[in-house]
């Protein structure tokens, strides 16, 4: 298949999908990442083959060899992104830009790069066959997984001929148990997520394994999140285990820190940059220093700060701990700047208010 061709798409619905009313029952209170929808979409890449076998089918457990390659040397990537159903119409946020990261990840794990045009119409594919799955009440949404890893059955150490893409479905509620309210962050004196020329920048699940050391320390001191400093001098924010952060100061002016390839780029985070200078803020990629976040916060110079991604959409940061203490940023208490950036995104993702930037598509 060339860049530019479309594949066929075989359809195989269900044959035992979930009752309506069992689904209702999911619905009510779906959580994050714990109820999934009847289908999953499977395409299948092999060396001087291309793309091929594409097919909407049952969710069903993927067979694998004991010995295929992503067992071994973890081939993988993933993206996640939203469907919403916003009045008549059904829509996803930027998938192009989730198209062109996930092409990014592919390339820096030596795996094939999918078209753009077939990421998208295979999220459209399993939204059309589950739309059913999406949730109706405020805030809620289907959250989408595609992902893809080596599938070839081989041993030696280099890329691997096979790759098999799939993507799957989960309704989703608030990424946080409490909804929208100030959490608390762990700052990490032992551990880093990324060093420079490593795979930082790539949204690959040895990233997140690498991070759940990390989190775990973090949960057992109370904390939500985990921020990570950076590997070279450990003396500057990178990000958080799983999200973006951004920093808020009293003259208006926000801060986040340079993607340099160690951050993975956000595609929330690059939204956010543009919702902020529309808003009137200045706003600035610069190296933000651990020590300068806690004298900022003491002396009341900084007066926000607040995480960002896919599945939290933005969340406010209201407590830091670390070894040797803690700090509260603004009191604790939600910022109006996070609130109001936070408001102004849902709304354009929701279809409440106009979107200038062509960032929402209608897939149906």
């Amino acid at each position: 298949m060339s860049g530019g061709d479309m594949l066929d798409f075989e359809i195989r619905p269900n044959p035992a999908p979930v009752s309506a009313a069992d689904r209702a029952a999911l619905l009510a209170n779906p959580g994050f990442g714990r109820v999934f929808t009847d289908h999953m979409v499977t395409i299948r890449y092999a060396e001087g083959k291309g793309w091929y076998d594409a097919r909407l089918e049952a969710r069903a457990p993927i067979p694998m060899d004991p010995a295929a390659a992503v067992l071994h040397y973890a081939q993988e990537i993933f993206e996640g992104l939203k469907a919403y159903r916003t009045g008549d119409a059904v829509t996803m946020f930027r998938p192009e830009a989730n198209a062109a990261r996930f092409a990014a990840s592919a390339r820096r794990l030596a795996m094939p790069e999918l078209p753009e045009a077939t990421f998208v119409e295979s999220l459209r594919r399993l939204v059309e066959v589950d739309q059913a799955w999406i949730p109706e009440h405020e805030d809620a949404s289907l959250y989408l997984r595609p992902f893809m890893f080596a599938s070839e059955v081989f041993l030696g150490v280099r890329p691997a001929n096979e790759y098999l893409y799939c993507v799957i479905a989960s309704p989703a509620g608030a990424y946080f148990a409490g909804g929208v309210k100030p959490v608390t962050v762990w700052v990490s004196p032992d551990y880093t997520r990324a060093a420079p020329g490593g795979t930082g920048a790539a949204k690959c699940g040895g990233n997140y394994a690498a991070s759940l050391a990390a989190q775990a320390e973090a949960i057992e001191a109370g904390c939500d999140q985990v921020v990570f400093l950076d590997a070279v001098e450990r003396r500057y924010v990178d990000e958080l285990g799983g999200m973006n952060v951004f920093f808020v100061y009293d003259d208006g002016s926000i801060v986040t820190p340079p993607l340099g390839g160690t951050i993975l780029p956000g595609i929330t985070r690059d939204a956010i940059l543009t919702l902020a200078a529309e808003a009137g803020h200045e706003v600035r990629e610069a190296p933000v220093a651990f020590d300068d976040w806690r004298a900022d916060a003491a002396s009341g110079r900084l007066r926000e700060v607040f995480a960002c991604g896919t599945a939290a959409v933005i969340t406010p940061i209201g407590g830091v701990r670390f070894p040797d203490g803690e700090f509260l940023i603004g009191g604790g208490e939600p910022g109006r700047a996070t609130m109001a950036l936070r408001q102004k995104l849902v709304d354009i993702q929701r279809g409440r208010a106009a979107d200038p930037y062509g960032w929402v598509t209608r897939i149906l």
